[in-house]
């Protein structure tokens, strides 16, 4: 499925303004405390800090992005749930995008991830060996959905994977997760005991090869806009059917123009990137 959604969606996402191409060239975080300016998909963050590039339990991937930048929040989630992966003898986790040192638009690959608080764990359980942060640029990531889209794909989808969306869902500090449509489905169908979790699983596109954590504003952020809320229940009915009912994306036709996607930015986000 990813490799066929995402290329669109990227496309769809691309930003072709200065200032996203800006924001993209940052490489070092602004000075200052740690603070989440505006929402997940329109802001910026001061004061980032770095996820170490290996750990108990995890490994940072495709490092040459530099998107492994976030809030201390987020970085305490990755460590603190690693470490529940490891105590359930899983394999070790490949941590994608963060986000940028100093957040912002990204010049290809997202719309959100730009405050620090956004996280996307990949969902393939047989890593291998731990390698040097220069042979993680290309590891092989397994889609947990058939290629024609037409379901999961029962040879990769496994009891792991289950109990990995589990544990991320628990985990205080968690306010949404995003899935594939066909992981929620096949969660949904299964999932015995406790399903308060459920609620927290949202389906969206591309979301067959990892899942996307995205955490609350942490106190003490007052500038850090929250998102929505949603349904109490666990998202299995209406919400889940009506994504069986929404038409395929499709590719635009050859040399049709793409508007570009320019999210407007609190203010204080122009003082980030300038800072020195």
């Amino acid at each position: 499925m990813t490799r066929f959604v995402v290329p669109l969606l990227a496309a769809i996402l691309m930003i072709s303004s200065a200032s996203a191409q800006e924001w993209s060239q940052v490489s070092t975080p602004s000075p200052g405390p740690t603070q989440v300016i505006g929402f997940y998909s329109a802001g910026c963050i001061q004061g980032a800090q770095a996820l170490p590039t290996e750990g108990p339990g995890y490994e940072a991937i495709r490092l040459s992005r530099n998107r492994n930048w976030g809030h201390p929040v987020t970085l305490d989630f990755i460590k603190r749930f690693s470490d529940q992966v490891r105590a359930a003898g899983q394999s070790q986790l490949y941590i994608g995008d963060i986000g940028q040192p100093r957040g912002g638009p990204m010049s290809f690959g997202h719309a959100s991830h730009q405050v620090g608080l956004d996280v996307d764990i990949w969902f393939e359980r047989q890593p291998g060996a731990r390698r040097a942060p220069a042979d993680r640029e290309n590891p092989r990531l397994r889609s947990l959905v058939r290629a024609d889209d037409g379901g999961i794909d029962d040879a990769v989808f496994t009891d792991q994977h289950m109990a990995l969306l589990r544990m991320a869902a628990s985990t205080p500090g968690v306010d949404r997760m995003f899935v594939s449509k066909w992981i929620k489905e096949r969660v949904c169908n299964t999932a015995t005991g406790n399903r308060a979790w459920l609620r927290k699983l949202v389906p969206w596109y591309g979301h067959d090869e990892h899942f996307h954590v995205r955490l609350h504003c942490p106190p003490g952020n007052p500038q850090c806009q929250p998102q929505a809320t949603y349904s109490d229940d666990d998202g299995c009915g209406e919400a889940l059917d009506s994504w069986f009912r929404k038409a395929p994306i499709t590719p635009p036709p050859p040399g049709t123009p793409v508007k570009p996607y320019r999210p407007k930015l609190p203010p204080a986000c122009q003082q980030v990137l300038n800072a020195r």
